[in-house]
């Protein structure tokens, strides 16, 4: 849907152009665009050539969707940014929580009512909160907080804050008030979150980058609103860190470990194919390890679970409670052995051996006891910055992304619904660029209705996948701040581990040549021999 899209919006950009031939003898036809336009002298009766362009628009665009249709984007496929071969890679490392293993939506209801309580019982927030339940579908992950002001937004590539997406407390901050906070919707760089998306240093932006962050967002969000609703003063600052903390809490004290190793089958979804990843991986003589933050006997319950009782015969290697990103970065901490009892043993560490798990340790030590290397290691893990940032930039490792919100996200994206309106809105957006140059009364307040439909269509748009805040990868034409950093720091990613079922141990992944703005132009002989040429466009512009 996404090269559907694309290619709607180039034909829009290249229709109405005609092809010339380059001055060389035998040169190849290429749309281009003379450096002065010269338009026709408008129609008499503006209102009438305006509204038959438009209906003309929705012809071309209904005829437009079945051929978009007939291409549809697979959700289990694997999609690459950077080019990557799996026949070089030798090493496949794991982290475990939504990479490994995958948990039902209990699970962010169990933390929510956790960090809620630890609020009320031990940082004496009012009991009175206990009336707000978690929403699983309030937040999406990759929004930005503004710790000082107690907002939570969507903010793009660009570091511009995407309109009608910035919440105080439950309730959306009207256009005219965010830009009045914030001289405009662009938030500067030194204001921005630090590199692992935290508010330190004099950052006053937090970005929320973890799936386990859901349920903070929709905490935070709570506590705010009551107070608002309440006419309570309070400091936002204090706010975002006392839920900060109690989120922790419910990490560190073990609440959420032991109430998962008590049900385990409530909380994880059990996937038989995350044990037909590895035994292939396995019976490819790949080497595989694992490194997780989560502790010992709850890694190995639930690997137990989704794996089986041998679980650790397929791994060489096995670190929990790794601290990361920490792990990447920190040269001193020894690594420990942990015993079968789950007892931390002093032993001096010579050797990483395969049926062991260790304790701690970092990277540089890693590679030394290992001798894994480069280029030859992929690494999969769920958190774009604690997994993935330091390995693609210090190490040289290659990178998998799991975005278990993809496989939801392309289902929309396929459906007929989605695809009019996108399209629509794609061809509109066209007919705008292109018949602004009528400055006359009459087609000014036309264009205004078109602006205003343009308008409601992107919240349409954004309704499809999120009420409040839409997709996870886009605001309304750009790439979010989320987007941006899964491409740096991500060679490939997927949905899911199983999707690697789909492809062949030597299979090359090759990222799509996304055109350039100033390569649309040249980029579909279509649209030059105007197969699919829209005629409004051609009777808007003459180029000389």
């Amino acid at each position: 849907m996404a090269a559907a899209a694309a290619a709607a919006r180039s034909l829009l950009l290249a229709a109405g152009r005609r092809c010339r031939v380059l001055p060389a003898a035998g040169a190849a036809p290429y749309c281009t665009v003379a450096p002065q336009e010269r338009r026709q002298p408008p129609p008499p009766d503006m209102k009438g050539y305006l509204w038959s362009r438009y209906r003309e628009a929705k012809r071309v665009t209904k005829e437009l969707v079945p051929s978009i249709m007939s291409n549809m984007l697979n959700p289990d496929a694997i999609f690459s940014n950077n080019e990557l071969s799996l026949s070089d890679i030798e090493i496949y490392g794991f982290d475990y929580d939504y990479t490994l293993v995958f948990y039902s939506k209990h699970l962010h209801t169990l933390i929510f009512n956790a960090a809620r309580d630890l609020l009320i019982n031990e940082h004496r927030y009012p009991a009175e909160i206990r009336k707000y339940d978690y929403d699983p579908n309030f937040a999406i992950r990759g929004l930005h907080y503004d710790v000082h002001r107690a907002l939570l937004m969507k903010i793009d590539a660009f570091h511009y804050i995407q309109l009608g997406t910035v919440y105080r407390g439950l309730s959306v901050v009207p256009d005219e008030e965010v830009i009045a906070m914030y001289d405009g919707s662009h938030v500067p760089l030194e204001q921005m979150s630090d590199f692992y998306g935290k508010s330190s240093h004099g950052n006053t932006m937090k970005q929320f980058m973890d799936i386990f962050s859901l349920p903070e967002m929709t905490l935070l969000s709570c506590v705010n609103e009551y107070f608002l609703k309440n006419n309570i003063d309070y400091e936002p600052v204090h706010l975002y860190k006392d839920v900060k903390d109690s989120i922790r809490d419910v990490h560190i004290k073990g609440i959420m470990y032991r109430a998962i190793e008590a049900d385990i089958e409530k909380y994880i979804c059990y996937a038989e194919q995350t044990r037909a990843v590895l035994a292939k991986l396995a019976d490819h003589g790949k080497k595989m390890f694992l490194i997780t933050n989560s502790p010992s006997s709850f890694v190995d319950k639930g690997m137990k679970f989704i794996v089986g009782k041998d679980w650790r015969d397929l791994f060489d290697v096995v670190i929990v409670q790794a601290d990361k990103p920490n792990f990447f970065n920190d040269k001193r901490r020894p690594f420990r052995k942990v015993n079968e009892r789950g007892v931390l043993l002093w032993d001096k560490i010579h050797k990483l051996q395969k049926g062991q798990i260790y304790k701690q340790g970092n990277l540089y030590e890693f590679l030394k006891l290992t001798g894994w290397r480069g280029s030859k290691v992929l690494y999969f893990g769920d958190h774009i910055y604690s997994d993935l940032a330091d390995l693609t930039l210090k190490h040289g490792w290659r990178t998998g992304a799991i975005i278990p919100e993809l496989r939801s996200e392309i289902k929309i994206m396929n459906t007929e619904k989605y695809i009019q309106t996108m399209t629509w809105l794609q061809t509109l957006t066209g007919l705008l660029e292109h018949m602004q140059v009528h400055r006359d009364p009459d087609s000014q307040m036309i264009l205004e209705e078109w602006k205003k439909e343009r308008k409601e269509m992107r919240e349409m748009n954004r309704n499809f996948f999120n009420a409040q805040f839409g997709s996870l990868f886009r605001t309304d034409e750009n790439p979010t701040y989320f987007l941006r950093r899964l491409s740096r720091f991500a060679d490939i990613y997927m949905a899911s581990l199983s999707c690697l079922l789909n492809y062949e141990p030597d299979y090359t992944f090759y990222p799509r040549r996304t055109p350039l703005q100033h390569e649309l132009p040249g980029w579909s002989d279509q649209l030059c021999t105007g197969t699919f040429r829209i005629p409004f466009l051609q009777e808007t512009v003459q180029i000389k």
